[in-house]
């Protein structure tokens, strides 16, 4: 491996994980979508490295594994809700960052990945359009109904820095 892109995969790593884990809600979820997203660049790394954002496309590779697996999750949850089964699991953080990452999943998908791209790793309403592949006023009004439901649901103000919870 390359020291440039080791160097990459080292200083990405820990915002891609903390962004995805609030996607998904999930920390080791996360953390698996993280290694799939640098598999990926890995082998695509000398195309990626000259793309004017390098760090916003393996973003998107990440948001697009995570919605993957949501489509995957909701199959399981509707093929274990016919058989009777229990799928339920809790994540072992602290419970101001589950109250979080829970108001988050409450979010239609585009508002989470609005909010995550915007207030937690902190692109552009023009980068996180961009990354979406969305106008930027919708980028703006789904920044803004998601805000306004966190506050609503969490009952605090919410900011970019309580995104980081």
């Amino acid at each position: 491996m390359d020291e440039e892109l080791a160097g990459f995969c080292r200083r990405e790593h820990r915002r891609l994980v903390a962004a995805l884990s609030l996607v998904c809600g999930s920390v080791p979820l996360a953390e698996d979508l993280a290694q799939e997203t640098f598999a990926r660049v890995c082998k695509d790394w000398n195309r990626i490295r000259t793309m004017e954002s390098p760090i916003g496309y393996t973003h998107r590779i990440g948001l697009n594994l995570a919605r993957s697996t949501f489509r995957r999750k909701a199959i399981e949850r509707r093929v274990m809700a016919r058989l009777g089964g229990d799928d339920t699991w809790t994540d072992p953080d602290g419970a101001s960052a589950i109250a979080v990452r829970e108001a988050l999943q409450s979010l239609r998908e585009e508002q989470r990945r609005v909010l995550v791209l915007r207030h937690f790793l902190g692109y552009s309403v023009a980068e996180t359009a961009d990354l979406l592949s969305m106008p930027v006023g919708t980028v703006k009004t789904h920044a803004a109904r998601g805000l306004a439901h966190l506050r609503e649901l969490l009952g605090t103000p919410v900011t970019a820095e309580g995104i980081h919870a």
